[in-house]
């Protein structure tokens, strides 16, 4: 494969950040897929912002560089082909036509994920026999036989309406995996998911942010993060790197060029939170992520907060439950909270993220500028906006 050859690539997202992942995509300078078509070249539908991520296209770089610097993404999956199968036998001729030697050498071990949904071919597991078969028919002249392993490369194969689409994982770990939180506290924001709500938040990454319920940092140290134009991969590695087709040269001279662009200041940082144990992960944390002097972490209790700026940002994840009726404690902290909120801060942006329609209501503040809608560990909620 040459390095101008136009691939097709997913990249998927917490459900609710397509618009930011979007965004990011357009300021690294990347482009999106404009029409999709069948076999016969014929146009199919045009490719929008999907719930849960978007399609890309671009050369082989465009997969490193998605890799390596969107904050909101997953996940980023090439494309090997699509096509139509009814029949087991169909499936696996076509499957075996496939260019496997771009991403895998004979006797790889693959991790092969099927989901059917209206097609004939409704079996995951059948599905998933004729693809490792299709993948040594490919590989025919090789003795070696393709192995299956749960920490093989990922193979995902989709059937919907009759049509096969087969892609293969490039990240490895998923994306929001940074390498620098491992001491998490409760109810934890995942790295993407919190870069994500920043950004919706309109932060400028000038002035001051402050999150009052911190808990394991993520918010702050993804915040100073992206102050700093540190790529949010530029620490870890990826499953790209395995692949045949891979250009070791293309992929240190991205990731040169993203340690230049770094600048080692950021604007004011703090987070806070009652509980002494979260404010020592956040401290933990922080320090892996390189950020140990660009953030201010304090234990102290949200009634006790207040700044010396005259604007900023406040961005938080404030604890919440399920049932209203058993959060007599949360809606009191509300209502403190939204006081606080009210007195000391001013004209200062106010980001919210909560599911709960009667502790957001506690706050006492007016109606949001703007509501993001978002999942949170399975749990649906809103993001609300407000400048006080």
């Amino acid at each position: 494969m040459t390095n101008s050859e136009i691939l097709r690539f997913y990249i998927s997202c917490p459900p609710g950040l397509e618009p930011m992942l979007a965004a990011e995509y357009k300021t690294i300078g990347l482009s999106r897929v404009k029409l999709k078509k069948d076999e016969d070249n014929q146009v199919i539908h045009t490719i929008g912002e999907d719930t849960g991520g978007m399609e890309f296209e671009g050369p082989l770089e465009h997969v490193y560089l998605a890799n390596l610097h969107l904050r909101t993404a997953s996940r980023v999956t090439v494309r090997l082909g699509e096509f139509k199968a009814i029949t087991f036998a169909e499936l696996r001729k076509k499957s075996s036509k496939m260019e496997w030697s771009r991403y895998l050498i004979p006797g790889q071990k693959v991790s092969i994920q099927v989901t059917c949904h209206k097609s004939r071919l409704y079996h995951s597991d059948a599905v998933a026999e004729r693809i490792l078969g299709s993948i040594d028919d490919y590989f025919s002249a090789s003795s070696k036989k393709t192995e299956l392993s749960t920490e093989g490369q990922i193979v995902l194969v989709r059937l919907v309406n009759d049509n096969c689409t087969i892609s293969l994982d490039s990240s490895g770990d998923l994306l929001h995996k940074r390498g620098y939180r491992q001491a998490v506290a409760k109810a934890p924001l995942r790295e993407n998911l919190s870069a994500g709500i920043i950004m919706a938040s309109g932060w400028d990454k000038v002035a001051p942010l402050i999150d009052p319920f911190c808990g394991s940092g993520t918010i702050p140290i993804e915040a100073a993060m992206m102050a700093q134009h540190i790529a949010p991969g530029i620490n870890r590695s990826f499953k790209f790197t395995n692949w045949p087709a891979y250009n070791k040269l293309t992929w240190i001279q991205i990731l040169d060029e993203a340690k230049k662009q770094i600048i080692k200041e950021s604007p004011p940082i703090f987070g806070y939170d009652r509980d002494a144990g979260a404010i020592e992960m956040s401290k933990a944390n922080a320090a892996r992520a390189g950020q140990k002097d660009q953030i201010q972490f304090f234990c102290q209790a949200v009634s006790l907060l207040e700044s010396s700026s005259s604007t900023g940002w406040i961005i938080t994840n404030p604890p919440y439950g399920i049932r209203v009726s058993e959060n007599k404690d949360l809606r009191d902290l509300y209502a403190r909270f939204g006081a606080i909120l009210k007195q000391n801060f001013s004209s200062w942006h106010v980001s919210v993220l909560c599911n709960d329609d009667q502790l957001i209501a506690n706050l006492g503040l007016q109606k949001p500028e703007k509501t993001i809608r978002l999942i949170n560990g399975g749990i649906s909620v809103k993001q609300g906006n407000y400048f006080l």
